[in-house]
């Protein structure tokens, strides 16, 4: 998705909130930012920084930390609707678009780890024979 004001690609991300795990907060930015709701891994993927500009014009570094969410349900209205492009990109295509390097390595590094996770399931589930002798 695109952010409000710059219309750079990002992901949805927001500040801590009292009473909220880390990934509880994603999945909540989620839902209001782009629309997506489902289940959050408790793990975090990883962290990048990033320059953000604040509403007084000072410039800090912040470091987000990002979180796997498993998207079961698309919401029609959403708080942040029509204030951002939201496109589904395959995770080659969203590294090549966010201007952050450490964010593209890590939409890369999901990718292996869901090749790596679907490979591991295929392999359980590949059926197993037993040689017998004819009679």
């Amino acid at each position: 998705m695109t952010s409000r004001d710059t219309g750079r690609w990002v992901i949805p991300k927001g500040w801590p909130m009292n009473g909220k795990c880390a990934h509880e907060v994603a999945a909540q930015e989620a839902l209001e930012e782009a629309g997506v709701r489902g289940s959050t891994e408790a793990e975090t993927l990883g962290s990048y920084t990033y320059p953000k500009v604040l509403r007084d014009g000072v410039q800090v570094v912040c470091k987000v930390q990002v979180y796997a969410l498993e998207v079961t349900d698309m919401a029609k209205n959403f708080k942040e609707k029509g204030e951002r492009t939201i496109e589904w990109v395959s995770f080659d295509e969203a590294a090549g678009r966010v201007r952050e390097p450490e964010l593209g390595k890590l939409f890369l590094a999901f990718k292996q780890k869901m090749t790596d996770r679907l490979s591991a399931k295929q392999a359980e589930q590949i059926p197993a024979a037993k040689q017998i002798p004819a009679e």
